[in-house]
């Protein structure tokens, strides 16, 4: 099976889903637990259980872009194993 983006593009894509999924999950316990930062203000949203139903379900989405491009950097890093790639 060939690989349908760059290495480059599936690499960055792998960090950049790792550090959302992190970042998002730890923002959705915040607002879940209603932390007073997040909920204590008159700007703040008054339902921290509905933003963190929004907040986890882009964590299934960076999840989903996680697996994903994992995988297209894996074909990459198979194909470049067996020397079907070559650059030069």
């Amino acid at each position: 099976m060939k690989p349908f983006f760059s290495a480059l593009s599936a690499w960055s894509c792998v960090v950049i889903s790792f550090f959302a999924v992190i970042i998002l999950t730890v923002l959705g316990i915040l607002f879940k637990s209603n932390h007073h930062a997040f909920t204590g203000s008159e700007g703040s949203p008054e339902d921290g259980g509905a933003v963190a139903g929004s907040l986890f379900t882009a964590v299934l989405v960076y999840v989903a872009f996680f697996v994903f491009c994992g995988f297209q950097a894996w074909l990459h890093v198979r194909a470049n194993r067996r020397g079907a790639i070559s650059l030069h």
